[in-house]
């Protein structure tokens, strides 16, 4: 009697899986204005509802194609908010983080790394998260290392304040903030590289671009991955 149940729950359940996802429905989920809403991919749900909060992650070559192509480890994160009337999941940009593997051939052996965490507003009144990373090109001093944390906040404090949101993002993404960092602290020591590591958005980004200076370029996409964003690392000299 067992073995002739064993292969009827097995189809059984089969059937019930095959049911279920014959149920799904596929929706196209598009990025907001900054990066042209451009297509990042689709996501599946039972019910339209089912989207909303659903966090999608690709890499910035991925989304805006030849542009980037050596920024592989830039990956960005989106989180669907609403579906639109066209029965499109919208997404608003919710951050970045750098691989962890780009972030360890950083830091190498004998060498400083220097992490740290904090808020800046922007002109239009968006929060952001910032999580920069320096590396010196041998081990620094604990009060040179406080004194380059305390210049790196300051100067993206005010490089925030001066710039809107998307401004703000689109220079953070290609790398400008890293280059005006490295010009403002090259004085208390010139640093082998620093990069933002992290960003968290806390606020909705607005969709327009000041004008002459144009949105994130993108050519084409790539398949994103659903995934939960990446955990940060703690402040520590590389050893």
């Amino acid at each position: 009697m067992a073995d002739t149940e064993a292969p009827a729950k097995k189809t059984t359940l089969a059937r019930t899986v095959k049911d279920k996802w014959r149920s799904k429905h596929w929706f196209k989920v598009r990025a907001p204005g900054l990066f042209q809403h451009v297509e990042l991919g689709e996501t599946a749900a039972t019910e339209p509802e089912q989207v909303i909060g659903r966090t999608l992650e690709t890499t910035l070559p991925e989304l805006s194609g030849a542009a980037d192509a050596g920024k592989a480890h830039v990956k960005l994160r989106f989180r669907i908010e609403r579906l639109g009337g066209d029965g499109v999941a919208e997404a608003r940009f919710v951050g970045h983080d750098l691989t962890s593997d780009y972030v360890r051939r950083l830091a190498r052996r004998k060498r400083s790394k220097i992490d740290t965490s904090f808020l800046v507003t922007t002109k239009d009144g968006i929060q952001i998260v910032l999580k920069p990373v320096a590396v010196g090109e041998q081990r620094l001093q604990t009060r040179l290392r406080a004194e380059l944390r305390h210049k790196i906040v300051q100067i993206l404090t005010e490089e925030a304040a001066q710039r809107s949101s998307p401004e703000f993002v689109r220079e953070m993404l290609q790398g400008e903030l890293s280059k005006i960092l490295a010009h403002g602290l090259k004085t208390l020591y010139p640093l082998k590289k620093i990069e933002i590591r992290r960003s968290e958005v806390l606020g909705t980004i607005a969709e327009e671009v000041s004008a002459g200076e144009p949105p994130v370029p993108v050519e084409s996409t790539g398949p994103p991955e659903i995934a939960t964003p990446a955990t940060g690392e703690s402040d520590a000299a590389a050893g």
